[in-house]
């Protein structure tokens, strides 16, 4: 009897143990949403320079294919990957923390649910955890936008004498601090904080949603690239008309000189837009948004989904 006793509690250790490591630990969400941000951004971060020069023109619009062909002919080739330093640096720690904290708190809300035996997770809690996640995220990583924009927008400046001229990330952030106070580096917090949340209520929770919705209706019945691939393609243009008006103030309240500050809050900012470049202007740039926010939403959720898989079978 001792034996089987015996026996029986090694078969449970040996079970449990088992069960653990076929489990990804919590640190592996925020390396697959780092990485697959990071690698899905290489593929549209030229999108995202045309947006920023399109945003920054106040007193006439500029589009997309004007502002290439502006770099071109002034700047050469290389300027469609200014600031690619600051914007890695932003996917591996924005996008990592968004996800990463979205699907945490995401799987605590289930657990929450089971226990009071409510099977899954409801619209309003996926929004809510969105909100959550892009919010923690977008105050604590506002630095690096500061010097992504930044970086961006500099070659741009017409004026020789007032451009920046940053080496790297490290480099803007290090002289913003030095020669504007280390609160330069939060400038635009409010904007980028209610931008990073409206984003990530709207991206991540949509894309959840699309994902059920579209296997729920058999629509798309197998987990696979092609439900992927839709999903993220609904989230991403839903992410983007929701999120454009808060990025442009973001935009104009970060590259701003602070001897000439025009724009104070977000309220004041969409008024001021709106009042002397027209509504519109409040979607300005929306084609090269829509292909640097849409573009990096597929890519960067067609990247996490393969390396949720690789993680998957590296623990089974």
């Amino acid at each position: 009897n001792q034996m089987t006793a015996a026996t029986a509690t090694v078969s449970k250790m040996s079970s449990s143990n088992s069960s653990t490591q076929t489990t990804p630990p919590m640190w592996t969400k925020f390396a697959v949403s780092g990485l697959g941000g990071a690698t899905g951004w290489l593929a549209v971060h030229p999108a995202d320079v045309l947006k920023v020069r399109c945003q920054i023109y106040e007193s006439e619009a500029i589009t997309m294919f004007g502002a290439a062909k502006q770099i071109m002919a002034n700047e050469g080739f290389l300027a469609f990957y200014s600031g690619l330093s600051a914007a890695i640096t932003r996917q591996l720690t924005y996008t990592t923390l968004r996800l990463g904290l979205y699907d945490v708190i995401r799987e605590r809300v289930v657990s929450s649910n089971e226990r009071r035996n409510v099977s899954g997770i409801s619209l309003w809690q996926k929004l809510s955890t969105g909100l959550a996640a892009g919010g923690i995220a977008a105050s604590t990583c506002c630095p690096v936008e500061v010097a992504l924009i930044r970086m961006q927008a500099d070659g741009a400046q017409k004026d020789v004498a007032l451009r920046r001229n940053y080496k790297n990330v490290f480099d803007a952030i290090f002289r913003t601090a030095k020669d504007e106070g280390i609160t330069t580096l939060w400038r635009g917090v409010i904007p980028t904080v209610v931008r990073g949340m409206v984003v990530s209520c709207v991206q991540l929770a949509s894309y959840d949603q699309a994902k059920e919705s579209l296997k729920k209706y058999g629509v798309i019945k197998q987990d696979g690239v092609p439900l992927h691939l839709t999903a993220s393609l609904i989230s991403g243009y839903l992410y983007c008309a929701a999120s454009l008006p808060l990025d442009i103030t973001k935009t104009r309240m970060q590259n701003q000189q602070s001897t000439n500050v025009k724009y104070t809050s977000v309220p004041q900012a969409l008024a001021y837009i709106a009042r002397n470049e027209g509504f519109l202007s409040l979607w300005k740039g929306f084609l090269p948004y829509f292909c640097r926010s849409g573009g990096h939403t597929v890519t960067m959720f067609l990247c996490v989904e393969q390396y949720r898989n690789l993680v998957k079978k590296s623990y089974q």
